[in-house]
This record gives C-alpha cells, sequence and structure tokens, in this order.
C-alpha cells in the first residue's frame, strides 16, 4: 500500500511542491495504479515467447536509406537569423 510517506519522497525526488491535499489525492490514485498493476502478476504467461510487439509482423521502422535533403540555404532561410552557415540563437547559458 502506497502511503503519504512514500508521496512525499516521490514528489521530492520529482522536485514537486505538492500541498497535503494534493499528497492525499495523489496517495490514493498511486495505490490504485499500484494494485491494478499487481492484477498482471495473476495473468496466464507460461508458454508465451517474449516480444518486441504485440504484433511480431510488424515493424514500426522504416529502412535506415539515405535521401536526398533541402540545399542548406533552403534550410537556413526558415530561420530569423544566420551566423556563419547556423541558425543564431539567443544565449540562454550563463558564463
Amino acid at each position: 500500500m502506497i502511503g503519504k510517506d512514500d508521496v512525499t519522497y516521490i514528489a521530492r525526488l520529482a522536485r514537486l511542491n505538492l500541498s497535503e491535499t494534493e499528497i492525499k489525492e495523489f496517495t490514493g490514485q498511486l495505490d490504485e495504479v499500484i494494485e491494478y498493476v499487481r492484477q498482471l502478476d495473476s495473468a496466464p504467461t507460461q508458454g508465451v515467447e517474449p516480444t518486441a510487439f504485440v504484433a511480431p509482423k510488424h515493424d514500426p521502422f522504416r529502412d535506415d536509406i539515405a535521401r536526398p535533403s533541402l540545399p542548406p540555404e533552403e534550410l537556413l532561410a526558415n530561420g530569423p537569423e544566420v551566423k556563419k552557415g547556423f541558425f543564431a540563437i539567443p544565449k540562454v547559458i550563463k558564463q
């Protein structure tokens, strides 16, 4: 069973500041999720081969074939500012 301390610990790891109301709400929700997942322990899986996809003949990845791309000039034309052949963006990290 998930308790208040568990939710507080998870929230701290996720760097979330939760109110007492949210902690209480999430405690119940996480407990329901864990209980639902526990039901999978009773699923009959003997003799079932592990698979990466539910439909083994389905391949969701396309062939890795090199194809022509847009010319750099055409790509860079979409940017607001270009310097030395690259998109110029404002600095976001202070030194």
